[in-house]
């Protein structure tokens, strides 16, 4: 039990503290490169992934 306690409060920590995160203004999560997003790139350079992708795409 408690081992149970414990490991409830340490998680509850990491959840409380990435909540402070977000509420302070903390960037939204995004994703990279060559992603599952329908093949959409958010990043501001492109990635050696995403030059991979785009070129295949116009090959084919």
């Amino acid at each position: 039990m408690t081992l149970f306690l414990i490991t409830f409060a340490v998680i509850a920590a990491v959840i409380f503290f990435m909540a402070i995160g977000v509420m302070f203004g903390r960037g939204a999560i995004k994703g990279t490169c060559g992603g599952v997003n329908n093949g959409e790139c958010i990043c501001v350079q492109k990635c050696e992934k995403r030059r991979k992708l785009e070129a295949m795409a116009e090959n084919s």
